[in-house]
């Protein structure tokens, strides 16, 4: 499902989306076309942008681009697929109970949940806070292990 959504593969194209979506949430979804979590996580993205239409935008980044590892490094994209949020050009972070607070890593396990953390997202966006409680219930949000280098 991922033709069905813009994919941007350099950077002038990610700062360009950033920089121009406005009073939206922002999606932006890294990762690789050929992962299976990643197809499945793209899935969900295009079956819900009909939905979010009014007041969120999703494109996919391309991690394998040699042109937007600026973006991977500067997000810590280390876990595919990675779902970064912003609000006018402001990095949204969410509380979901991680130790993470920058990115949802990971696939949504059912399209409302997906639209359960946008609508959050937007609403915390509109009262001018940067980072949103997460809405969904502790099971249904992955779990992962943060491994650091050089620490």
């Amino acid at each position: 499902m991922s033709y069905l959504l813009p994919t941007l593969s350099q950077k002038k194209e990610v700062d360009t989306i950033i920089k121009d979506t406005i009073d939206k949430v922002l999606v932006l979804r890294f990762g690789r076309a050929a992962d299976a979590v990643c197809l499945q996580l793209d899935d969900i993205l295009a079956r819900t942008t009909l939905q979010l239409s009014k007041f969120a935008t999703v494109a996919l980044v391309d991690i394998d681009s040699e042109d937007v590892q600026v973006y991977v490094k500067y997000f810590d994209v280390t876990l595919i697929p990675s779902t970064v949020f912003f609000f006018n050009a402001h990095h949204m972070k969410m509380d979901s109970g991680t130790a993470d607070h920058s990115k949802w890593v990971g696939a949504f396990h059912e399209k409302q949940d997906f639209i359960n953390v946008v609508e959050a997202i937007f609403r915390g966006a509109m009262k001018g806070k940067l980072i949103v409680n997460c809405p969904l219930p502790p099971e249904r949000i992955p779990k992962y292990q943060l491994l650091y280098k050089d620490v």
